[in-house]
């Protein structure tokens, strides 16, 4: 081991979350403006509210509430009794009012946790808050990146989006994990129906990551607070996808640990993540908390919603939906997981089960249509209105009026490929079953036409009856049962 690579191993990574979800909601989070902004005209989708015009005033959007305490539900967080909004001050061009509605000291969740597994460990992650906040405006940077942008175009659009910001503690010691966890947080946002990760923008990360000692790192992974505060730490803004977290903060702990082994102080500062490049770039020096002078938003009331917590329910998370699979139609991890990977997946595949046989399902669902669907780079949402039709098609091969092979090379494929319905190209494929007399002649046929099998068959040679099968399945265009064909020639054989 090289000297370099020893030092390397002397030093740990922390890294810390701020995740801004956006919310399924109609309309914004103070005003009826409509939160559909994808493909419109910029600036088309704004009012005095979300554009902070003087005497415009916030109404709080109920079903963003409900949401959050959703949220709260599912990662076992405290939801106090009282809650309030704040003002966040700062000046940037997407900020119109120029502070941000945000919880402060006081925010709808606290204390929570996500169960979430890394190289097949199990860890929790503590989340110190989750809060309701609106979103800014967005930025378009024209010729070039942030820090090399000709000139700057703004779109409130999004101002007044509805956020809920998840702040993790600074649990994870590197990106991988980090990966794992926004997989994790975007799968049961998702099925609490709250998020819609097809969403332009619907999550965007913020990492505050920091190189420390190992020696300061636990056995258990806890890090020593003193160490950690006196560690200056990089913010990394721009974040986008999971795979975009791991890539950023993959180069910024490198970045960070070759500047300690060359005896340079890491400054605490904002960094932008430059995807199109793979590097992060400097922003600004890192604000205190101080600097934004928080102070109470007058305008609107303490929320009293602890009661909602009882209220309002919850549908059956990941993790517990995949334990029930394994448990009750005695499927194997590997299936569970695929069948539980979206709730549209999961509750698919039970609306076939509770029809046919599990196992059959299993593999129509999972293995067929999804594989299927992802060789297209599709997802089973660009195919619900259809599910029906390919549920008709699990019962054609379920009661034998079709060929398994047939089944799942010929019809779904075409059914995906053309959007066309099973019987519409059983009928054009003239894929129907063939009865019973067309299979026994084309036994007869392939018998008498190929006596070489017939010999290398009675001298015990195991392929020559998987030819003679083949020619059997040729002559009826691949609609006759194999394990039929299989006994019947035996049965002819052997007499």
């Amino acid at each position: 081991m090289t000297a370099q690579a020893a030092q390397r191993a002397d030093l740990a990574v922390v890294i810390g979350l701020e995740v801004h979800v956006q919310l399924e909601t109609d309309t914004k989070i103070f005003c009826g403006c409509s939160t559909e902004v994808a493909d419109d005209e910029p600036n088309t989708h704004t009012c005095p509210v979300c554009l902070g015009l003087p005497g415009a005033l916030p109404v709080l959007n109920e079903a963003a509430v409900e949401s959050a305490v959703k949220v709260g539900k599912a990662i076992d967080a405290d939801i106090p009794s009282e809650t309030t909004f704040h003002r966040k001050n700062y000046f940037y061009p997407d900020l119109p009012k120029g502070f941000q509605i945000t919880q402060y000291d006081a925010p709808i969740c606290r204390d929570g946790e996500l169960a979430v597994e890394v190289d097949g460990e199990r860890r929790t992650v503590g989340i110190q808050r989750a809060h309701l906040e609106e979103d800014p405006g967005s930025l378009q940077h024209e010729g070039g990146s942030i820090d090399a942008a000709d000139y700057t175009l703004v779109d409130y659009n999004r101002a007044g989006v509805p956020l809920m910001e998840v702040v993790t503690e600074p649990d994870f010691r590197s990106a991988d994990e980090v990966r794992a966890f926004l997989a994790k947080l975007e799968e049961v946002l998702e099925y609490l129906g709250v998020f819609d990760s097809q969403r332009d923008g619907s999550l965007r990360i913020d990492a505050n990551l920091s190189v420390v000692d190992a020696g300061d790192i636990g056995e258990n992974g806890d890090i020593d607070e003193e160490a950690l505060e006196a560690a200056n730490r990089t913010e990394v803004k721009n974040i986008s996808s999971h795979k975009g977290a791991q890539k950023a903060l993959s180069y910024e702990a490198t970045r960070q640990k070759n500047a300690v082994e060359r005896g340079r102080e890491v400054a605490q500062e904002t960094r932008h993540w430059d995807e199109s490049r793979g590097i992060t770039v400097s922003m600004r020096s890192k604000e205190a908390e101080k600097d934004y002078r928080y102070f109470r938003e007058a305008d609107l009331p303490p929320l009293r919603v602890s009661d909602w917590k009882e209220r309002l329910e919850i549908p059956e998370l990941p993790d517990a939906r995949r334990e029930r699979f394994r448990e009750e139609y005695g499927l194997s991890g590997e299936a569970a997981s695929k069948l539980t990977s979206t709730k549209q997946v999961a509750d698919f595949y039970e609306d076939v089960a509770a029809e046919y046989d599990p196992d059959l399902a299993a593999t129509w669902v999972a293995d067929n249509l999804l594989g299927e669907l992802n060789y297209r780079d599709m997802a089973i949402t660009d195919v619900e209105a259809r599910l029906g039709e390919f549920k008709h098609l699990v019962e054609l091969v379920a009661t034998g009026e079709i060929t398994t092979k047939n089944a799942e090379e010929v019809v779904l494929r075409e059914m995906l490929d053309d959007g066309d319905d099973p019987e519409t190209v059983i009928e054009r494929e003239g894929l129907g079953k063939a009865d019973e007399g067309e299979v026994e002649g084309a036994v007869g046929e392939a018998i008498e036409e190929n006596p070489d099998a017939v010999e290398d068959y009675h001298a015990g040679e195991d392929g020559a009856l998987n030819f003679l099968v083949g020619q059997v399945m040729a002559k009826t265009g691949g609609s006759a049962d194999p394990g039929s064909v299989n006994g019947l020639l035996r049965e002819r054989l052997d007499e």
